[in-house]
């Protein structure tokens, strides 16, 4: 390529650089892409056949700058569309497992709740207040009013008859 019409085409780049950057960011709502586009739109305007005057440089920038974008949208698409396909194969082989495992853990905290339905009202309370609202045995024992050793022996109980319980679920 003659370096003149190198030389021409490049400063009619740096001319138009920074409005066609500005475009750009509002059409891909990305600066980085859209100063990506840029540069690729110098490359092609610069490889563009030399032979052949470029005897509207701005309107040649943007119609290139625009197809560049095009392109963008389209591999951008491809690709979500490949990732689409692929996240639906991967869900249809594993929903029917997380669905029978979220269905074996339904079934295990409605086992659990009758279970913990069945203890003595002050040991359920205990065995609450301990497991799912993670107090202390001393906190339990000061909200309760009552001591250490009877919140102690109140967890064990509860435990041992969940435990027992569920000691033949597989």
């Amino acid at each position: 390529m003659d370096n003149q019409i190198a030389a021409e085409r490049f400063v009619h780049f740096r001319e138009y650089y920074d409005e066609l950057v500005r475009y750009l960011t509002v059409r891909l709502r990305s600066r980085d892409q859209a100063m990506d586009v840029a540069q690729e739109t110098f490359l092609r305007v610069l490889t563009h056949e030399p032979s052949l005057p470029i005897s509207k440089p701005r309107a040649f920038l943007y119609r290139t700058a625009l197809n560049l974008t095009v392109d963008l949208f389209r591999r951008q698409q491809r690709h979500i569309e490949e990732s689409l396909d692929e996240e639906s194969l991967e869900g249809s082989l594993i929903a029917p497992a997380e669905q029978e495992a979220h269905t074996e853990a339904k079934e295990q905290v409605r086992l659990l709740y009758e279970a913990v339905m069945e203890l003595p009202p002050r040991c359920r309370q205990v065995f609450l207040l301990h497991k799912f609202k993670d107090y202390s045995h001393a906190e339990i024992a000061s909200h309760l009013g009552i001591s250490i050793s009877m919140v102690e022996k109140h967890v064990l109980k509860a435990t041992a008859f969940c435990r027992e319980r569920f000691k033949d679920l597989p």
